[in-house]
Order: structure tokens, then C-alpha cells, then sequence
């Protein structure tokens, strides 16, 4: 089956961006020390550089006791109540939210602008990342019937893995258009299980994947299911 252009061009800047970043010292994301409002400014000790002109942040991290206090920027991005047991993580600057566990804790996943895992389970994580894109939406790479299959085969698998596709739902949320699929990827000696998030929105292809090992995957399911329809794009 052909692969359209514009998803052809995806997969590419994708795979590129991955490599170079993969590539390079990534600093070590430092979890803050204290629970930052979303109606405050970042300081500018908050900010490094990543060693190409460009900076990761320390974006906002909303615990359930922060959310409770007047978070006026916050409150239309979270316009539904978090669940219990899970936190909000917000990236204004860049242009979106998801929540996570509360139990999880920040790490660097190379490629992602993002990342939280299980303290123990490694392999039970969430990462963002995103890459430019002259789309303004999702259905401008194709028909998603296609788009997702190219995606998991191309971008998020190995070459010796085989893919499996369980369940693709769509969703419009604000005006802008989402897609969440679930995936599973094996290999000879494993297997995982995934579900994936994309969006775009202010130039960018966004990407959210949470999952687990497939043997786990039954008793996770739900908790990572809420994480995959939590994420949402902002304006910036």
C-alpha cells in the first residue's frame, strides 16, 4: 500500500529527529522541588540548553493539592477533575498536557521532550515528543487507516518485531482532532503494549505513547488507557 507523502515526510522527520537527539548528551531531567502553579512564571535557572539552540524547560507539574488552590491558566486546561492517583503534567511553552501516575517519577527518554516511569517497572512509562510539521491536522497525512499502521511499523517498531494493531478511536476535543490506537509490538523473547496519542497543533506532530510489558499488560490496561485520552495539544 502507498504510503502518502505527507506521512512518508512524517515518518522521515520523525526517524531523523530520533537519531540526532539519540546522538547527543541528554541532560537528565531533575524533578522540581517544589509544586509549581501554572499561574507562575518559569525562572530562567529553570531553562538549558540542549546543545542545538533549543531548551528544555522544566514544565509545570500539578499534584491533586495543587489543583485544588486558584489556578486560573490551568483550570481550561483541565476543565474535567484529574482522577484520583494521578497528576497533571503541563508544558505551556511547548503546547501540552497529559497526566500521569502519581507514583511515577520524572526520567530522560532520549527523543522525547517528556517522560515519567514506574518507580519499579521500568517498562511501564509514558514519553512525548514531537517534530514540525506543515499539517494542521492529523487527517491532512491521510486516511488513518493507513497513517497508523505506517506509523507503528516504520517509527515505532523494530525491524524484527511484528506488529499488531488492536483498536484505533478518534476524537475532536477544542476544534482539534486526535487519534488514540492501541498496539502491540513482539519480539522473539517479548512482547509490549501500548497505547499511542497523536495530534497537531501549533506547527508540530505530537506524540504520546504509554505502555507496559505485554505480560503485565491485563492488570494496566485501564491505568494507561486514562493517560492515552488525557493528553491534549494547547496554543501557543
Amino acid at each position: 500500500m502507498a504510503v502518502s507523502s505527507a506521512i512518508s515526510s512524517t515518518i522521515m522527520a520523525s526517524t531523523a529527529l530520533t537519531a540526532i537527539r539519540s546522538s547527543m548528551n541528554v541532560h537528565m531531567l531533575q524533578p522540581p522541588s517544589i509544586t509549581i502553579k501554572a499561574s507562575m512564571q518559569l525562572p530562567q535557572s529553570s531553562i538549558t540548553g540542549d546543545g542545538e539552540g533549543n531548551f528544555k524547560r522544566r514544565p509545570l507539574l500539578l499534584g491533586l493539592g495543587a489543583l485544588s488552590l486558584s489556578l486560573s491558566p490551568a483550570t481550561s486546561i483541565f476543565a474535567e477533575e484529574i482522577p484520583e492517583s494521578y497528576s497533571a503534567f503541563v508544558d505551556k511553552r511547548d503546547g501540552y498536557s497529559y497526566v500521569y501516575p502519581s507514583d511515577w517519577r520524572e526520567f530522560d527518554f532520549r527523543g522525547h521532550d517528556s517522560a515519567f516511569k514506574d518507580r519499579y517497572l521500568q517498562l511501564q512509562n509514558v514519553r512525548l515528543s514531537f517534530i514540525p510539521t506543515e499539517n494542521s491536522d492529523i487527517h491532512d497525512l491521510g486516511p488513518l487507516s493507513e497513517v497508523v499502521p505506517q506509523l507503528v511499523k516504520h517509527v515505532y517498531a523494530a525491524p524484527n518485531q511484528i506488529v499488531d494493531i488492536m483498536e484505533m478511536k478518534e476524537k475532536i476535543v477544542d476544534g482539534k482532532s486526535y487519534c488514540t490506537f492501541e498496539y502491540v509490538l513482539t519480539s522473539p523473547n517479548f512482547a509490549r503494549s501500548a497505547f499511542a496519542t497523536i495530534a497537531i497543533a501549533n506547527g508540530r506532530f505530537y506524540t504520546l505513547i504509554v505502555g507496559a510489558n505485554e505480560r503485565r499488560w491485563r492488570k494496566v490496561r485501564n491505568k494507561m488507557k486514562v493517560v492515552a485520552d488525557s493528553f491534549k495539544v494547547l496554543d501557543i
